[in-house]
C-alpha cells in the first residue's frame, strides 16, 4: 500500500475473518480474563494491559480482584487502598481513573456496566478502544478496537507506508478495523488480532513463517515485515536530577502525599524536587524543602542514587539525610504529611523510584 489515508480491506476481509479466529482458538494463551464474560473483569484487564506486558499484569490482576471482586467493592475502597495495590504497575493515572469510574458506575448505573460501546464511552476515562474491547468481548457487540498490536498487524498486512503515529493514518486504521470486525464472535476476532500482534507479528523479529495470515500479508510478500510499521523518530528523552530528603523524628520518617491532579497523584514520597540549572544538590534540596514544607534544613549524606525512566523523561533520584533546623513543618505542596515508622512503609503506595531507595533508609 502506498502512502495514503485509505485502507481497502475488502479483498482480504473474508480470509482474515476466517483465519484469525481459527488460529486464536488453537493458540490463545490461557489468561484469567479470557475465562470470563464479566465486563468488570474484562475492563480491569484492558486498563491494566495498556502499555504493560501480560506477564507483569497477571499478579496485579489477581491481587486486585481478591481485594475488589466486584465493581461495588472497588467504588467503596479508598484511593490509598487502590494505589497501594497498583504500586509498581506504573501509569497511576489509570488506577485513579478506574477508581473514579467505578464510583460513577455504582452511583449512576446501580453497579452494572453499560452494555453498549456507545454507553461505555460516556463513562469518564473510557475511550474508544476500551469501550470496543468490553462491548465486543463481554457482550458480543460487533464493534472494533485499535491498539498498538493491532496497528502493527494492519501496517504489515496492508503494507502501510504512512507513519502509524499520524492522525490521518490512525483514522484510516479505525475505518479498517470497523470494516473487518465480523458480526459473529466479534470479541474472538478482536482478541485474535491483538494476540497475533503480541506473539507473532512482534515489533522485532516477526515470526512470519508461523503467521496464520502470511498468505494475505503484503509486507511478507514484499519481504518488508522488518521495515514496517513506519514510526516518527523518537525524541531523546530529557534527563532530570531529582533530590529528596529523609527527615527523621522520634523513629519516624516524614512522607508527603502528592496532589491528585498531577503526575503520580495520590502517591506518597520523600519530599523534594528537581534540581534547577546552576544549583548544587544541597541548594536544590534546601530550596525544595523550604517551598514544600516551610522549613530550613541541613543536608547530610547521600543515602542512595537511583535511575528511573518514565514515558517522556528519565530521572536520577538522589536521596539525602536531612536535619530540621528551623520552621514548622506544614504541607505547602502535598495534600497531607505523615510521620511514619519504617516498618509501616508497606501501608503506603510509593512511586517506583522511591521504592528503589528503601533498602538505604
Amino acid at each position: 500500500m502506498t502512502e495514503s489515508t485509505t485502507i481497502d480491506v475488502r479483498p482480504k476481509r473474508t480470509a482474515l475473518r476466517r483465519a484469525l479466529p481459527a488460529w486464536f482458538r488453537r493458540n490463545a494463551r490461557d489468561l484469567p480474563w479470557r475465562r470470563t464474560r464479566d465486563p468488570y473483569r474484562i475492563w480491569l484487564s484492558e486498563v491494566m494491559l495498556q502499555q504493560t506486558r501480560v506477564d507483569t499484569v497477571l499478579p496485579y490482576y489477581r491481587r486486585f480482584l481478591r481485594a475488589f471482586p466486584k465493581v461495588n467493592d472497588l467504588a467503596a475502597a479508598s484511593q490509598d487502598e487502590v494505589l497501594k495495590l497498583w504500586e509498581g504497575l506504573g501509569y497511576y493515572r489509570r488506577a485513579r481513573a478506574l477508581h473514579d469510574t467505578a464510583k460513577v458506575i455504582v452511583a449512576q448505573h446501580a453497579g452494572r456496566m453499560p452494555r453498549t460501546a456507545a454507553e461505555l464511552r460516556e463513562l469518564p476515562g473510557v475511550g474508544r478502544y476500551t469501550a470496543g474491547a468490553i462491548a465486543s468481548i463481554a457482550y458480543d457487540e460487533p464493534v472494533a478496537l485499535l491498539e498498538g498490536n493491532v496497528k502493527r498487524v494492519l501496517a504489515r498486512v496492508f503494507a502501510i507506508e504512512a507513519s502509524i503515529d499520524d492522525t490521518a493514518t490512525v483514522a484510516a486504521m479505525w475505518d479498517a478495523v470497523d470494516a473487518l470486525v465480523p458480526r459473529r464472535e466479534p470479541g474472538t476476532f478482536n482478541q485474535a488480532l491483538m494476540e497475533l500482534g503480541s506473539r507473532v507479528c512482534t515489533p522485532r523479529n516477526p515470526q512470519c513463517d508461523t503467521c496464520p495470515v502470511r498468505k494475505w500479508c503484503d509486507a511478507a510478500a514484499q519481504d518488508r515485515a522488518a521495515d514496517l510499521p513506519v514510526r516518527r523518530p523518537k525524541k531523546k528523552l530529557a534527563h532530570h536530577q531529582i533530590v529528596a530528603g529523609v527527615l527523621r523524628r522520634n523513629g519516624r520518617y516524614l512522607l508527603g502525599k502528592r496532589r491528585p491532579e498531577g503526575m503520580l497523584g495520590g502517591l506518597w514520597e520523600f519530599p523534594g524536587g528537581k534540581v534547577e540549572p546552576g544549583e548544587s544538590h544541597e541548594q536544590a534540596l534546601r530550596r525544595e524543602l523550604r517551598e514544600e514544607l516551610g522549613i530550613d534544613t541541613r543536608v547530610g549524606a547521600r543515602l542512595a542514587s537511583v535511575d528511573h525512566a518514565y514515558t517522556h523523561f528519565k530521572i536520577t533520584l538522589n536521596l539525602y539525610t536531612c536535619e530540621h533546623v528551623a520552621g514548622e513543618v506544614a504541607p505547602r505542596y502535598h495534600t497531607e504529611l505523615k510521620w511514619v515508622r519504617r516498618r509501616d512503609f508497606d501501608r503506603y503506595a510509593f512511586p517506583a523510584a522511591n521504592l528503589k531507595c528503601f533498602d538505604h533508609v
